[in-house]
């Protein structure tokens, strides 16, 4: 499996680089895009898309780099019918919409967390909050200090999840102010500070009980393993569009 990488030159897709050199899920590191890069890669390196004339040779693309490339990706993978995961966050409604569209075209994997653990999370989230109608929900998420996008794109996936089991719930993003915490209310905390790789925190309680559910994020390669497994499960794919759910329930 032939990977085109997205942001090569970043955290991110240094971890990338190290599976793939390793072989993990049977990857192989064939190119990369970064504006950033300096040269000196083991593989071909461009600058931007527009410096790619064909897509020979690649498998699909896997994507750490900033939202706003999003549109020069799905134009590369659609005109090419290249498969593309998605591990990028903080896309704007219309940025989302660009991925939606190029689904209908080709296999897209979006995920705003490439974790196993917490698409495992979310769904145990999910089941207290269905079986505790009346429980309160609270969302606290903690991420290093260079992180740009607040609240993270997990702890919103993991909002949107409970939403589906909690038709009338409502959230509430750095709740703060005057007001009585309404019954349906969803709050979702930020914490930025040092070098926390990320932490998910679902609380969900009543007057007589509290349930915790917790997820640790422990090195920033779970995310990179995560990404290459989606990879591995998406060029098996028809055209359409992907999250963790469908890669841990098949």
């Amino acid at each position: 499996m032939n990977i085109l990488l997205n942001g090569i030159c970043g955290h991110m897709g240094q971890e990338v680089v190290k599976l793939c050199n390793a072989g993990y899920r049977g990857a192989v590191l064939a190119a990369g895009v970064d504006a950033f890069s300096q040269g000196g890669e083991s593989v071909p390196v461009y600058k931007s898309y527009d410096e790619m004339t064909s897509a020979e040779g690649i498998d699909c693309i896997v994507d750490f780099s900033h939202h706003t490339c999003i549109q020069a990706i799905m134009d590369f993978a659609v005109k090419h019918q290249v498969p593309a995961v998605i591990a990028t966050t903080g896309h704007t409604e219309e940025e989302k919409a660009v991925i939606y569209a190029a689904a209908e075209k080709i296999p897209v994997f979006f995920s705003a967390n490439m974790s196993l653990g917490v698409a495992l999370l979310v769904e145990l989230a999910k089941t207290a909050a269905a079986a505790m109608p009346e429980a309160e929900i609270e969302i606290i998420e903690k991420h290093h200090n260079r992180k740009l996008d607040a609240p993270s794109g997990t702890a919103l996936m993991i909002a949107n999840a409970l939403c589906e089991v909690r038709p009338e719930a409502t959230t509430n993003c750095g709740r703060s102010g005057q007001g009585k915490r309404t019954p349906e209310e969803i709050g979702i905390h930020a914490i930025r500070m040092g070098n926390i790789v990320g932490e998910h925190e679902v609380i969900v309680g009543t007057q007589n009980q509290t349930i915790t559910l917790k997820h640790e994020a422990h090195s920033r390669a779970l995310f990179a393993e995560g990404a290459l497994a989606a990879a591995a499960f998406l060029v098996n794919q028809k055209p359409g569009l992907y999250d963790m759910k469908s890669l841990v329930t098949g």
